[in-house]
């Protein structure tokens, strides 16, 4: 069966007021997210298909005057972190805490007047698998910064607020995508994204309405996006954008792929190019597959797409694990109508379309598959697509 993973957890205020002394300000929230369709295309302009999770990350908030930034977090072993903004610096380390530390750094860095904050954090985001924990710990920080020292910046400002922290203070070279569901998706939608300029589009997603669940698949293997993978698989996106003589790989029509990548082979590309510009381009192609679907009330018709979307991120990209590959084998072998990994790679989470009916059945399938491999079993919970970012009091 199906777990429920809790989605509240300990109330952020009550520690706030443990740790320093009196009531917060307020208390907001940023989801985790998963993405549905359209991986490692963000930071090639392209498009992708987000939702925003009922798991998140909650931060009680005052704002300080003296330039002081203490940080806590729930989640993780130790006391407060207590920095200096006007010491903060790109690249200095501080562990969990150089994410919320970063959102002030990169507010500071556009000019606006953060002096200090205290706050506490809890989160029901699991951290590693794929679900942009590091975002909604971002986006609650730069939401409640926002409010506190009124500020004035939208949901899509802030989410850049948000990439900037993690690019330029922590140092992993991430696109937009994530900060922006974390900010901006909306309760029974998933999020169109147009990374190049960062219109959105709400399109309507209820799998339970048509007897479907989108089930997540947590591998408990972590993944550290800060290693080096992904940047080179990024560096690579780019070197083809550039044998191609185009911007971004987002320039390249999908009905072009195949004359591409003859041009690409004949100019000596590396091989590794060839196949990050493949997967892109193909990527690109099936969230606007899905994107019709779903605009057709057709969700069922999108399981294959991921299946096909799978194996382009584990045969092109190269950035599955065995242990993703084998929910996708035996969640199909189960009935599912599609399934994929998600989010980074290299451990963490995958999507599974199933009928409702069956989404325990294949659940179980999945949690012997991981049992007779030896595996730690799987968290399995049923992804409902929730609402973005906000003020909860």
């Amino acid at each position: 069966m199906t777990a429920t993973v809790q989605q509240t957890g300990p109330d952020p205020a009550a520690i706030f007021t443990e740790l320093y002394g009196d009531e917060p300000h307020g208390v907001w929230s940023a989801p985790g997210r998963v993405n549905l369709i359209g991986e490692y295309t963000d930071f090639n302009d392209g498009f992708v298909l987000p939702l925003a999770l009922p798991h998140a990350t909650r931060a009680a908030v005052s704002a300080r005057t003296d330039d002081v930034l203490r940080l806590h977090s729930g989640d993780v072993p130790g006391g407060v972190v207590s920095l200096r903004v006007e010491e903060l610096a790109p690249h200095s380390g501080h562990g969990w805490a150089a994410y919320p530390a970063g959102v002030a750094w990169a507010l500071r860095a556009a000019g606006h007047p953060v002096t200090g904050a205290d706050i506490a954090l809890t989160s029901t985001v699991p951290a590693g698998a794929g679900l942009s924990s590091s975002a909604a710990l971002e986006t609650v920080t730069a939401f409640a910064l926002n409010d506190l020292f009124q500020l004035g910046l939208s949901g899509p400002e802030l989410a850049v607020v948000g990439r900037r922290a993690e690019n330029d203070f922590v140092g992993v070279p991430c696109g937009i995508m994530d900060q922006m569901a974390s900010a901006c998706c909306t309760e029974g939608h998933a999020l169109h994204l147009d990374t190049r300029d960062l219109s959105l589009r709400q399109v309507p997603f209820d799998p339970a309405a048509q007897g479907l669940t989108l089930l997540v698949v947590d591998t408990r293997v972590k993944h550290a996006l800060g290693d080096g993978a992904y940047a080179e698989r990024r560096a690579g996106c780019e070197e083809g954008a550039r044998l191609l003589g185009i911007p971004a790989l987002r320039d390249l029509p999908y009905a072009s792929l195949d004359a591409a990548l003859t041009t690409l082979a004949g100019a000596g590309a590396d091989e590794s190019v060839i196949r990050y510009v493949r997967h892109v381009v193909g990527d690109n192609h099936r969230v606007e597959r899905v994107i019709a679907l779903l605009d057709a009330g057709d969700v069922r018709a999108a399981g294959p797409v991921l299946n096909e979307g799978h194996r382009s991120l584990r045969d092109d990209l190269r950035v599955s694990c065995p242990e993703l590959d084998l929910v996708v084998a035996a969640a199909s072998e189960a009935g599912a109508l599609g399934a994929r990994m998600t989010g980074g790679g290299f451990g963490g989470s995958a999507v599974v379309l199933v009928e409702a009916a069956a989404a325990g059945a294949v659940a179980e399938a999945v949690t012997k598959a991981f049992a007779a491999a030896g595996h730690a079993a799987p968290g399995v919970f049923a992804a409902v697509p929730s609402a973005g970012a906000r003020r909860l009091r």
